[in-house]
């Protein structure tokens, strides 16, 4: 599976900005899909994953009540809709997608991540 993560860019507090990530190249929609994020300095860290079918979702804490993620597998297309945006959601974000159903850094595949930074 090939990620390609879009949409990071400039916001500021307060706003919203609106990540997208295209699967390509595997037919059959039997990984769940997440969101990871890396800040400088610190580690990398889960945002949110939905499961294979869109129907499940998690989110991390830092993130929940203001972070949606979706998927919408005839587009084969996630979605991470990100409002009520902090100066600490300033990172690159990444998308990635497993087999297994997990959400940490031993997900099977990686993109190559997007900018986000937010301003005060």
């Amino acid at each position: 599976v090939q990620l390609q993560a879009s949409g990071g860019g400039l916001a500021q507090a307060g706003g919203s900005l609106r990540l997208s990530c295209v699967a390509s190249g595997r037919s059959r929609y039997d990984y769940g899909m997440a969101w990871f994020r890396q800040a400088p300095g610190k580690e990398r860290e889960f945002v949110a994953g939905v499961s294979w079918s869109g129907a499940s979702t998690y989110y991390g804490d830092s993130v929940k009540g203001r972070f949606t993620i979706s998927r919408d597998n005839g587009k084969n297309t996630m979605v991470l809709q990100m409002n009520s945006l902090e100066p600490e959601d300033t990172a690159r974000y990444y998308c990635a997608a497993s087999h297994s159903g997990r959400w940490d850094l031993r997900m099977d595949y990686w993109g190559q991540g997007t900018q986000v930074t937010v301003s005060s």
